[in-house]
C-alpha cells in the first residue's frame, strides 16, 4: 500500500467510528424523548439515521476492504447487494434532506396552517414517494446488471461493464443524477432560501423595535445599548449560517462526487484513482456530518443526549458505590471472623 492508500483506509475507518457512534446516539435520543416522537420532522430524521447506519455498516467496510485489497471484496453477489443498498440508501438520503426542508418551509412560512399541512400521515406518505423513487433505480440497474465492483471508487457502486450498453448507461446515469442530487439540490435552495427570506422579514421587524426601544431609553447604559446591537447583529447572522450549513453540506459532500460519475463518462477525460476515492470519501462524510446538522446540536436533541449520557454515568457510578460498599462490608467481615 502506498501512503496515500494508508492515508484514504484510515480516513474511511475514522468516517465509520464517528458515524456510527453519532448516528446511534440520534437513534437512542429518539427512543428515550417522547417529544422528538411526536414530532413530525422525527420520521424524516428517523429515515435519514436509518439510512445512514446502513451505509456505514454494509457499504463503508467494503470500501475499506477494497483501497486495501485493490479488489473486489467477497463474491459477486454480496458486490452487487452492497451495490444496490449504495444507490437506494444515497438517493434516499438526499430525498430525506429535501423532506426536512420543506418542513421547515412549511413550518416558517405557513406557522399557522403547519398543523395541517404537515401530519404524520402527510410525512408518511412523503417517506413512501422516497422510498419508492430510491428504489425504482437500483431495481433498473440491478435489472441490466449495471452494479459491480468500481475500481476508481474502490466500492460496489454503479458499473457497467460491456461496452455495447455505453449509450443506454449514459443516460441512466445522467437521468439518475438529475433526479436524485440535482433535484434534491433545488428543493434545498427553493425551501431555505424561501425561510431566510422570511426570517430576514422579522429580523428587521424585530430591529426596528429594538431601535425604537433604544431611542426611548435616553438614560440606558451603555454596556446595555451594546449588547442589543451585538445580539441584534447575531440575530441577523443566525439564520443565515443555519441555511449556508445546510445547503454548503449537501453540495460540499455530494457535488463532488456526482461531478465525477458524470465526468467518467466521457472517454477522453482521465480520473487519478485517489481522487475516486476521495470523493467518494467525501460522499460518506455526509453520513458523519448529518446527525449533527440536523440532530444532535439541536437544543432538544442536545439536552437529550445530556441527559442519557448523565443518566449513564449516573447509573454506573451507583453501581461502583454499590460494589465498594459491598466488598467493605466483606472485608468487615472477614476481620470479625
Amino acid at each position: 500500500m502506498s501512503i496515500w492508500e494508508v492515508i484514504l483506509a484510515f480516513v474511511v475507518v475514522v468516517l465509520m467510528l464517528v458515524a456510527l457512534l453519532a448516528n446511534v446516539l440520534v437513534l437512542m435520543c429518539f427512543l428515550y424523548s417522547a417529544d422528538i416522537r411526536k414530532q413530525v420532522p422525527g420520521l424524516f430524521i428517523l429515515n435519514l439515521t436509518f439510512c445512514n447506519l446502513l451505509m456505514t455498516v454494509s457499504n463503508m467496510p467494503l470500501t475499506l476492504a477494497g483501497i486495501i485489497y485493490k479488489s473486489q471484496p467477497g463474491g459477486d453477489q454480496i458486490c452487487h447487494i452492497v451495490g444496490f443498498l449504495e444507490t437506494f440508501l444515497t438517493t434516499n438520503s438526499m430525498l430525506s434532506m429535501a423532506a426536512l426542508s420543506i418542513d421547515r418551509w412549511i413550518a416558517v412560512v405557513f406557522p399557522l396552517s403547519y398543523h395541517s399541512k404537515m401530519r404524520y400521515r402527510d410525512a408518511a406518505l412523503i417517506l413512501s414517494y422516497t422510498w419508492l423513487h430510491s428504489v425504482s433505480f437500483p431495481i433498473v440497474a440491478a435489472s441490466l446488471s449495471w452494479v459491480g465492483f468500481h475500481h476508481l471508487y474502490a466500492s460496489c457502486t454503479l458499473y457497467n461493464k460491456r461496452p455495447e450498453d455505453r449509450t443506454q448507461f449514459v443516460i441512466f446515469t445522467g437521468v439518475f443524477h438529475t433526479l436524485s442530487f440535482l433535484l434534491s439540490l433545488i428543493v434545498l435552495c427553493f425551501t431555505y432560501l424561501k425561510v431566510l427570506k422570511v426570517a430576514r422579514f422579522h429580523c428587521k421587524r424585530i430591529d426596528v423595535i429594538t431601535m425604537q426601544t433604544l431611542v426611548l431609553l435616553v438614560d440606558i447604559h451603555p454596556s446595555v445599548r451594546e449588547r442589543c446591537l451585538e445580539e441584534q447583529k447575531r440575530r441577523r447572522q443566525r439564520a443565515t449560517k443555519k441555511i449556508s450549513t445546510f445547503i454548503g453540506t449537501f453540495i460540499l459532500c455530494f457535488a463532488p462526487y456526482v461531478i465525477t460519475r458524470l465526468v467518467e463518462l466521457s472517454s477522453v477525460v482521465h480520473i487519478n484513482s485517489h481522487w475516486g476515492i476521495i470523493s467518494k470519501c467525501l460522499a460518506y462524510s455526509k453520513v458523519v456530518s448529518d446527525p449533527f446538522v440536523y440532530s444532535l446540536l439541536r437544543h432538544q436533541y442536545k439536552k437529550t443526549w445530556k441527559d442519557i449520557i448523565n443518566k449513564i454515568l449516573k447509573r454506573g457510578s451507583i453501581n461502583s458505590s454499590a460494589l465498594t460498599s459491598e466488598s467493605h462490608n466483606q472485608n468487615i467481615l472477614q476481620m470479625n471472623e
